[in-house]
């Protein structure tokens, strides 16, 4: 990636390599989880190879050539994104005022899912949920309030929403995996805010933390080789 003009757009495959190469640094104890929630999420958002390279420049396998391709069954690999689509809705709104509300956790988001909140704020996480169709519309109205949209990497975002001394977040507009499930963020803030982030699953965490522990000794010492 080194090689090519840094104001060159970077593909969804890029981000991709870029993302496998901070798994394999947090699974060996290169990053904290952290630093490496922090740099994943600054992955999805950038647009060109510029963006991309600071990112792990100070990583082994960080130059094009040697990035590791995604592999099939890898943490990097993009979901069978298929077997998450189909099934009932189990929620189609959320509404909070003066308090708060989430949804999260495993639960199928509808075709079109509506919240509201007014001097409150709200949650919609979508990391272990389940999508109703292919492509899926969050109405979000945030009076006097804030409301956060969390995706899974992968996931296409879309952005349309409109504020008035307020705002909906662009950063992750337009990203995400072909053959991905589509997120379109739309709806109005007044005073208010709706923002969109993109955080691996706690699954994920968990796993990443457990491969990273199993490959460090008990002591925190590097591997003694034996002689013999």
């Amino acid at each position: 990636m080194t090689d090519e003009r840094p104001e060159l757009r970077a593909s969804d495959s890029d981000r991709e390599r870029v993302a496998e190469v901070l798994r394999d640094a947090l699974a060996e104890g290169r990053l904290a989880m952290e630093e490496f929630e922090e740099r994943l999420e600054s992955t999805y958002r950038a647009r060109t190879y510029g963006e991309l390279a600071p990112l792990t420049a100070d990583l082994p396998g960080a130059s094009g050539s040697s990035a590791p391709a995604v592999r099939p069954g890898s943490a990097g690999a993009p979901a069978r994104w298929s077997e998450r689509i189909g099934g009932a809705a189990t929620s189609r709104g959320a509404f909070a005022m003066w308090g708060g509300f989430l949804r999260s956790g495993r639960w199928t988001a509808p075709r079109v899912f509506t919240a509201v909140v007014f001097q409150g704020g709200g949650k919609i996480d979508l990391r272990d949920a389940r999508f109703e169709a292919a492509e899926i519309t969050l109405r979000c109205f945030a009076l006097m309030g804030g409301m956060e949209v969390v995706v899974p990497p992968g996931v296409q975002v879309r952005v349309t929403g409109f504020g008035l001394m307020g705002g909906f977040d662009r950063t992750e507009d337009g990203t995400g995996d072909e053959g991905s499930p589509a997120v379109k963020v739309t709806g109005f803030a007044l005073w208010g805010g709706v923002g969109t982030k993109r955080r691996a699953t706690k699954a994920e965490r968990q796993r990443l933390e457990a491969e990273r522990e199993g490959r460090r000794p008990a002591d925190g010492q590097p591997p003694r080789k034996e002689l013999g």
